[in-house]
């Protein structure tokens, strides 16, 4: 878990939500949420992230910023 970001769980998943539903994914990763900003809970929409980025000269291109999951910042490898 990385602080303020998501739990990386290997899939595939089965979750049980505390209404009784069930979800299930195949992904060999899934993001569960833990800030519960997600719009598609239990899975994390990357919703904990800032949502002002900083200027492309500032950052750096292909850079993952510290906010970002290793997800995140593997899909932008």
């Amino acid at each position: 878990m990385t602080e303020g970001g998501p739990f990386l769980v290997e899939g595939p998943v089965e979750l049980e939500l505390p209404d009784g539903t069930t979800v299930t994914s195949e992904r060999p990763v899934v993001a569960l949420c833990a800030c519960r900003r997600t719009k598609r809970y239990p899975f994390c929409d990357t919703s904990h992230r800032r949502k002002v980025r900083p200027a492309k000269d500032q950052a750096g291109a292909g850079t993952a910023s510290s906010d970002d999951s290793p997800a995140d910042q593997a899909a932008t490898s």
